[in-house]
């Protein structure tokens, strides 16, 4: 059985978007966000954040840029691209749908 922190298949993708559509923030700033706005409930590891970012890096969805973090060290920060705009509002609508099939099977089972 999975731990209730397990993303579905294809949702980091769905979050990172999310997290970054507002300003651009640095790998460990996505990570932070995400658990704070999932009230902890979610917690994505260096392992599956980095690579995610690397790949919706070379689809052309996120662009990096160094700046400097708040505590005055060097990071790449991310921030979408309109190409990304246009993935994160399919990805919201992919998910939206799934979402709600799921909780039809949910509610009659």
């Amino acid at each position: 059985m999975g731990k209730p922190t397990d993303l579905v298949q294809g949702t980091l993708d769905l979050l990172i978007f999310r997290t970054i559509a507002l300003e651009p923030l640095h790998g460990w700033a996505i990570a932070k966000r995400i658990q704070q706005l999932s009230r902890e409930a979610l917690q994505v590891q260096q392992g599956s954040l980095y690579p995610a970012l690397h790949r919706l890096e070379h689809q052309g969805w996120i662009v990096p840029h160094w700046a400097e973090t708040d505590t005055g060290r060097k990071a790449k920060f991310y921030s979408l691209t309109q190409e990304g705009r246009v993935r994160m509002d399919q990805e919201l609508a992919n998910w939206n749908r799934l979402s709600e099939a799921i909780n039809l099977v949910v509610r009659e089972a």
